[in-house]
């Protein structure tokens, strides 16, 4: 964030050495507003397209993850798949084998996607 104020100070300064004198005639020169112009725009465009939908995607990660209830079969960000055994405050009990009763504890951030109910079967 200096190194924007610089910039500014250092192209206001610019401007302020290239307008010729008043009274000189000629116009010219631009206002560092119009300097701004450029900078607000593609801050605009990345957030509209980087920090929206991160935004987005978060809010239905969470939401997912409040929603967790035990039986659920769930992958988690590793690739493990279980079924939920029970669900404590930021973690979550998942059971990996049925054969050998082989529970597992991982945060609730890293379940990465509830398996739908047609892919249980």
């Amino acid at each position: 964030m200096e190194t924007f104020f610089l910039f500014l100070m250092q192209a206001e300064q610019t401007v302020s050495e290239t307008a010729p004198a008043s009274g000189q005639g000629g116009g010219g020169g631009g206002s560092p507003l119009s300097l701004l112009f450029p900078f607000i725009l593609i801050f605009g465009i990345m957030y509209v397209f980087l920090i929206l939908p991160q935004k987005r995607r978060d809010k239905r990660h969470r939401a997912m993850v409040a929603e967790l209830k035990k039986n659920d079969r769930v992958v988690t960000s590793g690739g493990i798949h279980g079924i939920v055994m029970s669900v404590k405050e930021g973690a979550v009990v998942l059971k990996v084998d049925d054969s050998k009763d082989v529970k597992i504890t991982v945060n609730q951030g890293s379940v990465a996607q509830v398996v739908p109910k047609e892919e249980k079967e």
